[in-house]
């Protein structure tokens, strides 16, 4: 092997992360397609058991698991599952988790679906309510792109028109892997502020489905208001 192809290698390996996903829908499949394609160790679970996810395991690779092995011994979970089914993981699902496991929220609060949540309904940040719902830190990320997107319209750094997409959170470290992560998988990462501004990238925020570069971003995350649209809101 010659010395650049070791150095690659050698850095592949440094970058290559355990990861778990809780929720296989459209986001939860297009991450497993894309992180097992990357590298990336990963696990999958869902509401209905590991049996259920086994086409998906073989398809790419990943493990199919429990929810309490998908946040085992990890260096990043992502939880992309309706907000209603986040009241039923498990109890202290992240007890066994380490305590530098990222966790990253893609969840959007739609009352047609999820029903009237009230704190929510109040002002609540949607991740912030999931955090605490969870009792772990998390960073706001994913939910403002279709999924199909993120499996086809990756491109490299630098080239024009590359998607970026808001993260927001609490942690600049967190915030930090994720962009990183971002990166790894074809799309610039804007960081978005606190997990309390994260209503700037919530549905029916400007920037909410779009696929604007880093400019179209954060313009905006700058033209949001506070204000969530009737059709985002329980009647």
């Amino acid at each position: 092997m010659s010395g650049s192809s070791l150095t690659a290698s050698f850095i592949a390996e440094m970058l290559a992360m355990r990861i778990g996903i809780i929720g296989a829908g459209h986001i939860g499949g297009a991450l497993v397609r894309r992180l097992t394609k990357l590298g990336h160790e990963v696990s999958v679970a869902n509401s209905r058991g590991p049996d259920t996810l086994r086409a998906l395991a073989r398809e790419t690779g990943a493990e199919a698991v429990t929810a309490q092995e998908a946040v085992r011994d990890k260096d990043l979970v992502v939880v992309t599952i309706p907000e209603k089914s986040v009241g039923k993981l498990p109890k202290d699902l992240f007890g066994a988790a380490r305590p530098d496991t990222v966790v990253i929220d893609t969840g959007n609060y739609y009352p047609g679906r999820d029903g009237r949540i009230e704190e929510i309904e109040r002002g609540t940040t949607e991740s912030r309510w999931v955090s605490n719902r969870l009792g772990r830190p998390v960073v706001k990320a994913f939910n403002n792109i279709y999924a199909q997107h993120l499996l086809d319209r990756r491109r490299p750094a630098g080239a024009p028109g590359r998607i970026a997409l808001p993260v927001a959170g609490d942690d600049a470290k967190a915030k930090a892997i994720v962009i990183r992560l971002l990166d790894e998988l074809g799309f610039d990462g804007v960081d978005a502020g606190t997990l309390d501004e994260s209503w700037r990238q919530q549905p029916g925020t400007p920037v909410y489905g779009t696929d604007h570069d880093v400019k179209g971003v954060r313009d905006d995350l700058a033209k949001a208001t506070p204000e969530r649209r009737p059709e985002f809101r329980a009647g």
